[in-house]
């Protein structure tokens, strides 16, 4: 007996929840061949500005957690990609136009860049931190913190790996993050925050917008309640504007990145987003 099918709506992902835009837009995501996938929802400013105030809300307590912690909710993230990546796969092959090997290839990529990160979590400090020798009875402590919220414009030639390279590192070092996705490949991107609801990760500390990067990205770029701006898929913007807005509010930058692999892993990529905070303390003289 033939039946209907339940097609999925992609919603946008904010403090944990799955709203539509609250201007009521959605956009189609077609395949490479023109062929009709989903709606996706349209986010508008107001949504942004949503988005913000839920990662600020929820940075103080990812910040907060112990680094051993926050690796092993990263890992689980990692576990749960594995459990649905028959998901992953359909929806790669779909809308980026690759083979099933190609498919499974990213996802490969995706979980093991996931499993990278989460070990770094607890040792990052140990590298770019250091005990400064100075002169006096002093112990003189270089350790980084979290930048705090970060903006992201996620690589829009990738629908799952690219987004997991920009997401990952930022999460390491206690950061909260709001990050567009990719305008023509957000499904994955959705599927990939159900993933983010069902694991470990407290709600607000990732929040995916899809639409365009054009329209939202200045709005988070000269948003005052975020620390940092990542734009490594914002190379088909206008993104030298972009830096002088953050430059206004004093952010962090990164610039665009190109290549087939944007973002590649990196501790560089962690510290890129931490500052520094250097603490005297007296030795005892006894």
């Amino acid at each position: 007996m033939s039946r209907l099918a339940v097609p999925k709506t992609y919603k946008l992902y904010i403090g944990g929840k799955f709203p539509r835009s609250e201007s009521g837009r959605t956009y189609e995501v077609a395949a490479t061949d023109g062929t009709f996938l989903a709606n996706a929802a349209k986010a508008s400013r107001k949504d942004a500005r949503d988005a913000v105030v839920a990662a600020r809300s929820a940075q103080s307590g990812w910040a907060g957690a112990t680094p051993y912690n926050r690796g092993q909710v990263l890992y689980r993230i990692a576990e749960l990609l594995e459990g649905r990546r028959v998901q992953f796969v359909d929806e790669i092959e779909r809308s980026e136009g690759v083979s099933a090997d190609a498919a499974n290839r990213q996802v490969d990529e995706a979980i093991d860049r996931w499993v990278w990160y989460a070990g770094w979590a607890d040792k990052y400090a140990q590298v770019a931190g250091n005990a400064n020798p100075v002169s006096g009875p002093y112990f003189n402590l270089s350790v980084p913190e979290p930048t705090g919220v970060v903006a992201i414009v996620a690589p829009q030639n990738s629908s799952l790996l690219g987004l997991v390279s920009v997401v990952a590192p930022a999460l390491v070092a206690g950061n909260t993050v709001v990050v567009i996705a990719s305008e023509t490949l957000p499904l994955s991107a959705i599927s990939l925050s159900e993933v983010l609801a069902t694991s470990d990760v407290p709600g607000g500390v990732v929040n995916i917008l899809t639409g365009s990067p054009a329209e939202i990205t200045p709005w988070l770029a000269s948003h005052a309640d975020v620390n940092a701006i990542d734009l490594t898929g914002a190379g088909g913007l206008d993104w030298v504007d972009l830096e002088i807005a953050a430059a206004e509010t004093l952010k962090r930058v990164l610039r665009p990145e190109g290549g087939t692999d944007s973002a590649a892993p990196s501790l560089d990529r962690i510290t890129a987003l931490t500052e520094t905070k250097t603490v005297w303390h007296t030795k005892s003289l006894i």
